[in-house]
């Protein structure tokens, strides 16, 4: 399955696991056409109601995604710019909320825009060549697509803050360590992303989806807030969500048979924009 611009393809791999993959030689860099590509992807996946975990990755060696298409933004007024960046911050949005679990599968370069694509997934798997970075300062801007608040939220303050003002690239092992990545592969990273998407498949998908939405809100709201927030959260996996059939499987001693569909309030309940207790 392709996109219209041919530069990002997705596939079912197994049922309820797609790949999404980027091909826009020579670096991935994130122009109107990867960015339209990814729209329909999320598009497509939305339509076809069954993805439960999407893996994005590169066709490129060397490459996920080396950032912003900077020969665009050079050709650009201010109006254009803003523009621009606009679609950027829609993906990542979009992949950030999406009704599924994403793994970002990178071997190779993910700088600026690409990291902010990453970082945008659920989770990170980095292959032994992975690198990331954002050096946005060195072009006198900052990282605009999310970057600024999404690296805190998984390195901490200073190592956020020393990555971006130094603009340096981080190694495999390192964001590892750091936790900017979950998973280290040894070879094949698409491999140990869908050993991960496997993984994450035996679990209910509702309540993934709202662990990963009161984590972020730890980050967002007072603690009193937030813990009350996880109980409504909680409150209506049990009422609505697929609590009932892990509790019997438990009792039974079996693996639960998760239909992994969300029911129209979990879906407002972990995915509403701005959404608070």
């Amino acid at each position: 399955m392709t996109a219209p611009t041919q530069v990002v393809t997705w596939r079912r791999e197994s049922p309820g696991v797609w790949v999404v993959t980027l091909d826009r030689p020579p670096a991935n860099a994130l122009g109107v056409p990867i960015l339209e590509g990814l729209h329909a992807a999320i598009d497509a996946a939305e339509r076809a109601g069954d993805v439960k975990a999407m893996i994005v990755t590169s066709a490129l060696d060397g490459f996920f995604a080396a950032g912003a298409d900077i020969k665009h933004m050079s050709s650009i007024d201010a109006k254009s710019f803003m523009a621009y960046g606009d679609k950027i911050r829609a993906v990542n949005d979009r992949l950030a909320g999406a009704g599924w679990v994403s793994i970002a599968a990178v071997d190779g370069l993910a700088l600026g825009g690409g990291l902010e694509l990453a970082m945008a997934c659920t989770m990170r798997v980095s292959g032994p060549r992975g690198r990331f970075g954002l050096p946005e300062v060195k072009l006198g801007l900052i990282p605009g697509a999310g970057g600024t608040q999404r690296l805190p939220r998984l390195v901490g303050r200073a190592r956020a803050l020393d990555i971006m003002l130094t603009a340096r690239q981080v190694m495999a092992d390192e964001a590892l360590a750091i936790g900017l990545v979950d998973r280290l592969a040894d070879g094949d990273v698409v491999k140990e992303a869908l050993a991960l998407a496997a993984e994450l498949m035996t679990a209910s998908l509702p309540a993934q989806l709202a662990v990963v939405r009161a984590v972020n809100a730890a980050f967002e709201l007072p603690p009193d807030e937030g813990l009350r927030y996880e109980a409504l959260l909680e409150q209506g996996l049990f009422a609505d969500g697929e609590a009932a059939e892990g509790i019997r499987a438990f009792i039974a001693k079996r693996a639960p048979d998760f239909a992994r569909e969300i029911t129209p309030r979990l879906v407002q309940d972990v995915h509403a924009p701005g959404r608070r207790p």
